[in-house]
């Protein structure tokens, strides 16, 4: 049974304080490491934690999530999470919020937004919020979602899609807020981490101009990348791109057959999903991102700034927002090959600019883009919600 309304307030009251600690649940169906989502999940899990709250991740069991929490000491709760209509699952995570007294759920993707619906339906949540991390408009079935006025806030990772959300959802603009997603700036150092045995891994020359894009979904513009290769390799022969997070050898082959018929095979290094991102941010002398659809703001742009490195990126989704063209970077218009192409020869051919654009980077992130500012703003954004809760039960009594 839920508490009484005195009972309730004094309890929220002291939730929405500064000094008290929350009980957070962080949910997400996904299991591994090989999406964005997960990794700032995960981020936000283990840096709510360090400052003091109880926190535990929800998820599928018998994955790296799991196994990284137990490593790390950060509290597990396995549910299945089939789908969209897992009761079960809701259910035994309604049974989750009342052992814990959960005072905020945070949930990352849409089948974990579904499960808490109906576990909020049994046991009253006090803070729930929803992340949206892409930029593809709310439809009709998923629309009721995100209206139900038991969902506190939308959290979107950049402005774009804040405006999308709100237009395509038919929001209220007070229910949708940005918070940028951050790095982890002592992961993600150029004084710690080295890229040297990525490159002598993938047999790329220490001279070689590493240009590297991480991600292979279609959308995210693989294929132009390739495709600049052929100028870009005229320019400079000991030019190298590695693509990063193929999702299977069929897709290797097809990149690697792709830069053959370019004419550019022995330029272009295709490889699977990696864990070792610092790394690879480490390896290369140029980020790039040519999504052109769905995407918030990429978060490799923003760890290889963190690592003092140049970035070019396509001018879409939240891009603008962390990339400041010409001072941290250049933007370049979507699906062009040879605009992509003259923007990674100017970056090339200029190396001290090269140097004050990656400087840049790292500054705008420290600022504004940085795991300890997320923390922070997320902290921030529960006990306002948590707060305003206080305000209305009040009323009520």
């Amino acid at each position: 049974m839920l508490r009484g309304r005195a009972e309730e307030t004094q309890l929220r009251s002291r939730a929405a304080s500064e000094s008290h600690t929350l009980s957070i649940l962080q949910v997400l169906e996904k299991s591994h490491f090989n999406t964005g989502s997960v990794h700032q999940m995960y981020q936000a899990a283990s840096g709510l934690r360090a400052r003091g709250h109880r926190v535990a991740v929800v998820c599928r069991p018998g994955g790296e999530v799991e196994a990284r929490c137990k490593a790390d000491g950060i509290d597990f709760v396995g549910l299945p999470l089939r789908g969209e209509a897992d009761l079960a699952s809701g259910f035994r995570l309604a049974r989750v919020l009342r052992e814990r007294d959960v005072d905020v759920v945070h949930v990352h993707k849409g089948i974990a937004h579904s499960i808490a619906l109906y576990a909020s339906f049994r046991r009253s949540i006090p803070c729930f919020v929803v992340n949206r991390g892409v930029s593809f408009p709310l439809d009709a079935w998923m629309r009721p979602k995100y209206r139900l006025a038991r969902v506190h806030r939308v959290v979107t990772v950049c402005e774009d899609i804040r405006k999308v959300i709100i237009a395509s959802g038919k929001l209220p603009p007070e229910k949708v807020v940005v918070v940028y997603a951050g790095v982890d700036l002592r992961r993600f150092d150029p004084a710690r981490v080295s890229g040297d045995g990525i490159r002598r891994e993938f047999g790329i020359p220490a001279d070689a101009f590493l240009v590297n894009q991480i991600g292979a979904r279609e959308w995210k513009g693989w294929r132009y990348l390739v495709e600049a290769m052929p100028d870009v390799v005229k320019a400079n022969p000991r030019a190298h791109l590695l693509l990063v997070a193929c999702k299977d050898q069929a897709q290797i082959a097809e990149v690697h057959d792709e830069a053959a018929r370019l004419g550019v095979a022995g330029h272009v290094t295709a490889t699977g999903y990696r864990q070792d991102v610092p790394e690879i941010s480490a390896a290369l002398d140029l980020s790039v991102d040519l999504s052109y659809e769905g995407l918030g703001i990429t978060g490799t742009l923003r760890e290889a700034m963190a690592m003092g490195k140049p970035v070019v990126c396509s001018n879409a989704g939240g891009n603008p927002e962390l990339v400041v063209d010409g001072v941290t970077g250049r933007l370049v218009e979507p699906r062009s090959a040879s605009a992509a192409a003259a923007a990674i020869i100017e970056v090339m051919a200029d190396p001290a600019k090269a140097r004050a654009l990656g400087a840049a980077g790292r500054k705008r992130v420290e600022e504004g883009f940085s795991a300890d500012v997320r923390m922070q703003r997320l902290e921030a954004l529960y006990r306002t919600v948590l707060g305003e809760r206080t305000a209305r039960v009040a009323e009520r009594s």
